[in-house]
């Protein structure tokens, strides 16, 4: 069996009443990149606190790195990087100022190298003196990652690092991540787009603090309960309105031109579908079974536990 970057047995979270994360039990190999997906509340910020010594379990054991949580969180914490959802760049320095300064903090000596490594590593060369302030979104989170790499951490740990960036930031961040991964880095990551875990090695669903499955992608979809059709017609809103309630259509979702409905069994459910939508006066150009996408599997797979949570 490969070697542990994280292993927690039983490990959970509360705020007084209020349950965050609940008996989780986490395994993720060194070397791997593994990503926690899941709504707002699911407790993955919470999760990935506790890993880095900043929260204190309410109760369960961790290991990261091969440290005890519980007795050496400071050796932890001189062991990884850490990207929060709101990293703080300090606008009036440049790039270099801030590279040094969070490289004084992790009390780095002679960075220089490593500076001038990493600023090549994410192209952020030919910007090296420009304020942090006059610098875009993507640009920003390249910084933020610089800095969180500074200290040469062996395991890197992000939250939802990609949010509210551009589509083009976003895949030179990816192009990124992937580079980092052939240098023996291990990494955590949470994130909110479900294409972006596709990516990973790994995935874990969480939903109400508990982690529901952590598997490779294609295992994880084999989770999904019935088969996704896709259907194209000439108003989607309107065929998504048409279908409201209807027993057979499980799941709804618009993808532009196109509607993807989840039914438990094509050949019976389907024919309800098109007599529904004929019936509203839509025409259905084209319909097909297509893969499930790890948002129609976490949707399938977490609509149980919010039925029963709500009787």
């Amino acid at each position: 069996m490969a070697e542990l970057a994280v292993q927690t047995s039983g490990l959970s979270k509360s705020f007084g009443k209020i349950r965050a994360v609940t008996g989780l039990d986490l395994a993720v190999p060194r070397g791997e990149m593994f990503s926690l997906v899941g709504p707002d509340g699911a407790g993955k910020t919470t999760t990935i606190r506790m890993l880095c010594g900043l929260l204190p379990p309410t109760s369960g054991k961790a290991r990261v790195l091969g440290y005890d949580l519980a007795g050496q969180s400071d050796k932890i914490k001189r062991s990884i990087g850490y990207l929060p959802q709101k990293f703080s760049l300090y606008g009036d320095l440049t790039i270099e100022e801030n590279i040094e300064f969070f490289a004084e903090i992790h009390r780095v000596d002679r960075f220089g190298p490593r500076r001038d490594e990493l600023l090549d590593f994410t192209r952020l060369t030919p910007f090296r003196k420009r304020l942090a302030d006059r610098l875009s979104g993507g640009m920003r989170q390249k910084l933020a990652l610089v800095c969180t790499l500074i200290h040469t951490p062996r395991l890197l740990f992000l939250d939802e690092p990609t949010t509210g960036v551009d589509p083009v930031s976003r895949r030179d961040f990816w192009k990124i991540l992937s580079d980092l991964l052939k240098t023996g880095i291990t990494i955590l990551m949470t994130t909110p787009y479900l294409d972006e875990a596709e990516r990973c090695s790994r995935v874990g669903l969480m939903n109400g603090g508990r982690l529901m499955t952590a598997a490779p992608p294609a295992e994880v979809k084999a989770l999904m309960r019935g088969t996704v059709v896709e259907i194209v017609c000439g108003d989607t809103f309107g065929a998504r309105a048409a279908l409201r309630g209807l027993p057979a259509a499980r799941e709804v979702q618009i993808f532009g031109d196109r509607l993807d409905i989840v039914v438990d069994d094509m050949e019976k459910d389907l024919p309800a579908v098109e007599a529904r939508l004929s019936q509203a006066g839509i025409v259905v150009l084209d319909r097909r079974a297509v893969p499930p996408s790890l948002e129609n599997v976490f949707i399938s797979v977490t609509r149980p536990a919010a039925k029963e949570a709500s009787s």
